[in-house]
């Protein structure tokens, strides 16, 4: 079994920042891809960020030069640092993992968190 576990949300004035983390535990043999997706009220959810296991990134346009993601290999996590927030970033923001797992990496799936609220105040 794999588990994410997110924390980091809250609220915040409009200019502000907010660092997001998320910790992928249990049966990891690898992590393909992690990123962050966010859903509004009456919204889908949609692709924050994006790390893949090359290192290689993409951002929704929304959020280009504002947020910005990284990660630890050694504590298998990936990080959101959100700088200039604004009201319209209020949302749900959920982590995603895309990890290959079990003693002999035979099993890949996708992965949720439980979801933290982030909300930015006008």
């Amino acid at each position: 079994q794999v588990q994410l576990v997110e924390s980091g949300g809250g609220l915040v004035q409009a200019g502000g920042s907010l660092r997001l983390s998320c910790a992928a535990s249990g049966s990891v043999f690898s992590i393909n891809a992690m990123g962050w997706y966010r859903q509004a009220p009456g919204k889908q959810r949609d692709l924050v960020a994006r790390i893949m296991s090359g290192g290689s990134v993409n951002y929704a346009d929304s959020v280009k030069d504002r947020f910005t993601i990284s990660r630890d290999n050694a504590k298998n996590t990936v990080y959101l640092q959100m700088n200039s927030l604004k009201p319209e970033d209020t949302a749900v923001y959920y982590c995603y993992a895309d990890i290959t797992s079990g003693r002999l990496g035979l099993m890949r799936n996708d992965y949720w968190g439980q979801g933290t609220q982030v909300t930015v105040s006008s």
